[in-house]
């Protein structure tokens, strides 16, 4: 995974999101979801292209019951974007990158 992609867990999930200066993609996924492994280059390339604008957050759904159920997450991959420590929107399946982008653009200045 890159180094520009946190891990969270239903015990950091506040620290690494909600309370986030930047806006924060959090990619809820599972390692045996293919959608999830398919979607994941374009997910790395995205928190490298736009680190310091864009905080990438990846959760495994099935080591974090909690988030999960919380954030009714009942398909994955689940994109969902935080601003201000709130989601503002979400996303599901594996969209290819211009399609995520376009998602962020709708409320990020990306440029």
């Amino acid at each position: 995974m890159s180094k520009n992609i946190s891990q969270a867990t239903d015990n950091t999930f506040e620290q690494e999101v909600i309370e986030s200066d930047l806006p924060v993609l959090v990619d809820f996924w599972a390692p045996w979801c293919g959608p999830c492994l398919m979607v994941a280059p374009a997910i790395e390339e995205i928190a490298e292209t736009y680190q310091g604008k864009l905080k990438v957050v990846k959760v495994n759904v099935d080591e974090n019951p909690r988030l999960s159920t919380s954030y009714q997450i009942l398909s994955i991959p689940t994109m969902i974007l935080f601003k201000d420590g709130k989601p503002a929107d979400s996303v599901i399946g594996a969209l290819p990158k211009n399609r995520l982008i376009s998602f962020l653009a709708k409320h990020l200045d990306l440029t």
